[in-house]
């Protein structure tokens, strides 16, 4: 019997703005993206709103509940910033 071949990783490259605008957009995307490991460049961002990091962290937790990986490959120094002024480590979720 053939072993089950995973699949291939993913990749997301976040929008520079991530507003409440954004918001729905980010989470159709990622929505897309399940059931592969993903890898997110979030290299280009330039402004991170809160309910963007709730759509990211969400998205997390769904990620690890299907035993796949979720890093991100970049970040931008006010990605990184803002992450760490509303208290969460990205340290862990880098690639």
């Amino acid at each position: 019997m053939a072993s089950k071949k995973p699949a291939a990783a993913k990749s997301l490259n976040l929008a520079p703005v991530l507003d409440l605008n954004e918001a729905t957009a980010l989470h159709g995307k990622l929505m897309a993206l399940r059931g592969s490991d993903l890898m997110i460049d979030a290299s280009g961002v330039e402004r991170v709103g809160a309910q963007c990091v709730q759509v990211l962290m969400a998205a997390k937790k769904n990620w690890d509940e299907d035993k796949l990986t979720f890093k991100f490959s970049k970040v931008s120094d006010t990605f990184n910033k803002t992450m760490q002024l509303i208290g969460i480590n990205i340290e862990p979720l880098l690639a």
